[in-house]
C-alpha cells in the first residue's frame, strides 16, 4: 500500500509545476504587447525574468518538500513511491516530459545526486519527449485557390496586430512575390498546394515571426515571415524560404523565442519536421524550455555512447589556458571544464569566468554567442576517454574532476555545440571561403558590439564556424560590456627608443582598449588582411567604438537581425 505522504507530495509537485508554467506563460504573453508598443527594453527584461523562473520554482518546491517530510526528506524508498504516484498523475497532462524533468530537478537538489539515480529520477534513454505529440494540433492550413496574393492575404489577415499595418497590400505582395520567385528559381515547375503555419506568433526581441511550411505534390519548403513594427506601422520585413535561413532563425546562438504554446512538444515535432538536422534538444531550448533542452541534450549524448564505441578526445584547436576542452567523437558537442589554475597572462578567477557565462546566458546573443549549457555532477564512463585527455583532466582539473570506480565524475562542465575553430577553418578553406569567413568574423565583432559585448580576446582561435559558415564567438573569459571599456588611441611615440620597446611606453589602465593594435594579433596576411580592412577597417578606430558607446549609453537599440540584409525588401511604398 502506498504511503499517504506520497500522494500529498506528488500532488504538491504537480501544483508547483503548474504555478511555474503559468508564470512562464504569463511572461510569454507579454510579447505581443511589447512588440506592438515597440517596448524593446521591456522585451529584454522579460527574457531575464523568464529565465530565472525555473530555478526559483525548484528551490521553493525543495524547501516545501523538506518542510512536509522532515527527517524523511532523504528517504530513497519514500521518494521512489512518490515518483510512481507522480508518474500516474501526470500521464494525461500536456508535455509530461516537462513535469518529469521538474521532478528530477527537485530530487537531484535534495539528494545532491551524482550522475543519475533512476530510483528517484526520470531519466531513461528510451523516453521520448515527442511521444504523443501531434504537429496538426498546433498548425493552421491555408489552401492555394489559384492566387498566391489571395492565399497570403488570407494568412496575413489572421495575423493582424493591434498596431495598424503600414501597407497591408504591400506586405501581401512582398510574401507572394518572394514565394513565387523561390519556386521559379528551383528550376522546375512547382505548384504550391497549401501553406501550413504554427498558429501562435513567435516573438524574439524586436521582431515577430510566423513560422510554417509550403506544401506541394511530393515536396515542401520551410517558411518564416518576419514582421517589423516601424514607427509608421507593422510590415513584412523578410521572407525566409530555405532550411539554412530558417535554421539560423532557430539557432543555438540567439535569444529564446517568446511563443505561447499549450503543448510545446507539438510545435517541436513540427519544427523538427522542417529542420531535420536541428537536434530536438536545441528546439526545446530555443522555445524557452532551457531545462528540458538540457535533459534532451544529455539523453542525446548517452544514446550516442550506447550505440557507438566513440571516445572522449581533446577537441580540435589550440589548447585553452582557462578551459580543458574535449569532444565526443562523431557527436556534435564539446565539453569545457575550468582548469584549477590559470597562467599569469589570464588575470581572471574561476568565479569571474562562471559569471561571464551566466551573463551570456541572460544577454541578447545576437546570433554570435554560443549557448553554453551548464551541467553539474555528471558521471561519464572513464574507459571512453582517450588517455591523454583523461590525464589532462585529472592533472589540471582535479578540483572539478574525480575518478569513482569505472566512472569520471565531473562536478561542473559547460556543454556546447561543436564548431570548427576559425583559425583551423581558414587554413583548410578555399581562398573564397577564407575571405567570406574573414568578412563574417569582422561582422561578428560588430554584431557583438551592437549588443554591448566586447569579446576581449579577438584571436581567431576563440571563434568558431558553424555548418552554415557563420562565425560565432565562444571563449568568454575576457568578455565584457562595450560600455565598460575605455577605447583609446595609441599615443604618439616621443622617441625612436619608445617605438622599439617591447612594452608600452605609456600608461595602460585595466579597462583600456587600443583598437588600432587589433590587427597585429590576428595573423591576417596578404589578401585576407586587405579584405578585412576593406570591409571592417573602422573596427580598428577607437572613435568608432566611442561613438557606439554613446549610442548604447543613450539607450539606442542597434538591431542585429537573424537574416541577411539583402533578404529585406526595400520599397518606397513602405
Amino acid at each position: 500500500m502506498s504511503d499517504p505522504r506520497s500522494a500529498d507530495c506528488a500532488a504538491a509537485i504537480v501544483a508547483a509545476f503548474a504555478r511555474y508554467n503559468a508564470a512562464f506563460r504569463t511572461i510569454t504573453r507579454r510579447a505581443p504587447e511589447r512588440f506592438e508598443n515597440r517596448d524593446w527594453s521591456g522585451s529584454q527584461a522579460d527574457v531575464v525574468e523568464r529565465l530565472e523562473l525555473y530555478s526559483t520554482a525548484v528551490n521553493k518546491t525543495v524547501a516545501e518538500m523538506r518542510r512536509r517530510l522532515g527527517d524523511a526528506a532523504h528517504d530513497t524508498a519514500l521518494w521512489a513511491d512518490i515518483k510512481a504516484v507522480y508518474a500516474r498523475r501526470i500521464a494525461s497532462l500536456a508535455d509530461p516530459e516537462f513535469l518529469k524533468t521538474f521532478f528530477s530537478s527537485i530530487t537531484r537538489r535534495l539528494f545532491d545526486t551524482v550522475g543519475v539515480d533512476p530510483a528517484v529520477e526520470f531519466f531513461a534513454l528510451e523516453l521520448d519527449p515527442l511521444r504523443g505529440a501531434s504537429a496538426a494540433q498546433v498548425t493552421e492550413r491555408y489552401a492555394n485557390r489559384g492566387s498566391l496574393d489571395l492565399l497570403f492575404e488570407d494568412l496575413l489577415t489572421d495575423y493582424r496586430f493591434r498596431t495598424p499595418w503600414r501597407d497591408f497590400e504591400g506586405s501581401v505582395g512582398h510574401v507572394a512575390t518572394d514565394v513565387e520567385l523561390k519556386l521559379r528559381n528551383l528550376g522546375e515547375t512547382r505548384v504550391l498546394r497549401e501553406v501550413e503555419v504554427i498558429r501562435p506568433v513567435f516573438y524574439q526581441m524586436s521582431r515577430a515571426y510566423v513560422v510554417g511550411c509550403l506544401h506541394g505534390e511530393g515536396w515542401s519548403l520551410p517558411l518564416a515571415i518576419a514582421f517589423r513594427n516601424s514607427p509608421l506601422g507593422v510590415l513584412v520585413d523578410a521572407v525566409m524560404l530555405s532550411v539554412p535561413d530558417v535554421s539560423i532563425l532557430f539557432s543555438f546562438t540567439r535569444s529564446y523565442f517568446h511563443v505561447d504554446l499549450e503543448r510545446v512538444s507539438d510545435a517541436v515535432q513540427f519544427l523538427h519536421g522542417i529542420l531535420p538536422l536541428k537536434p530536438v534538444s536545441e528546439l526545446f531550448t530555443v522555445l524557452g524550455r532551457a531545462k528540458q533542452g538540457k535533459t534532451e541534450r544529455f539523453r542525446e549524448i548517452f544514446r550516442h555512447l550506447e550505440r557507438t564505441r566513440d571516445r572522449f578526445v581533446r577537441a580540435p584547436g589550440e589548447r585553452g589556458l582557462v578551459m580543458a576542452v574535449f569532444s565526443l567523437e562523431n557527436a556534435d558537442v564539446i565539453f569545457k571544464v575550468i582548469r584549477d589554475r590559470f597562467p599569469a597572462v589570464k588575470n581572471v578567477r574561476r568565479e569571474e569566468v562562471m559569471a561571464k557565462y551566466d551573463m551570456v546566458f541572460r544577454h541578447d546573443r545576437a546570433g554570435r554567442l554560443v549557448d553554453a549549457q551548464e551541467f553539474r555532477r555528471i558521471r561519464l564512463p572513464r574507459a571512453r576517454f582517450a588517455p591523454d585527455m583523461l590525464e589532462e583532466l585529472l592533472a589540471e582539473c582535479s578540483e572539478n574532476v574525480q575518478v569513482e570506480g569505472a566512472d569520471l565524475i565531473v562536478n561542473h562542465v559547460y556543454i556546447e555545440r561543436q564548431m570548427t575553430p576559425l583559425n583551423l577553418y581558414i587554413r583548410s578553406a578555399s581562398p573564397e571561403q577564407a575571405e567570406l569567413a574573414v568578412i563574417d568574423y569582422g561582422q561578428c565583432i560588430r554584431d557583438l558590439a551592437y549588443t554591448n559585448i566586447f569579446a576581449g580576446d579577438l584571436l581567431l582561435k576563440n571563434f568558431g564556424v558553424t555548418r552554415h559558415a557563420r562565425v560565432i564567438f565562444y571563449d568568454y573569459d575576457e568578455l565584457c560590456s562595450v560600455t565598460e571599456c575605455r577605447f583609446r588611441d595609441v599615443p604618439q611615440a616621443t622617441s625612436d627608443e619608445d617605438e622599439m620597446r617591447a612594452e608600452s611606453w605609456f600608461y595602460v589602465g585595466e579597462s583600456d582598449v587600443f583598437p588600432e593594435t587589433f590587427l597585429k594579433f590576428l595573423g591576417f596576411e596578404g589578401r585576407l588582411q586587405e579584405v578585412f580592412l576593406e570591409k571592417h577597417g573602422e573596427i580598428l578606430d577607437a572613435g568608432w567604438w566611442r561613438a557606439l558607446q554613446e549610442r548604447l549609453s543613450a539607450g539606442d537599440l542597434v538591431e542585429v537581425l537573424p537574416y541577411h540584409p539583402h533578404r529585406v525588401r526595400v520599397a518606397s511604398s513602405y
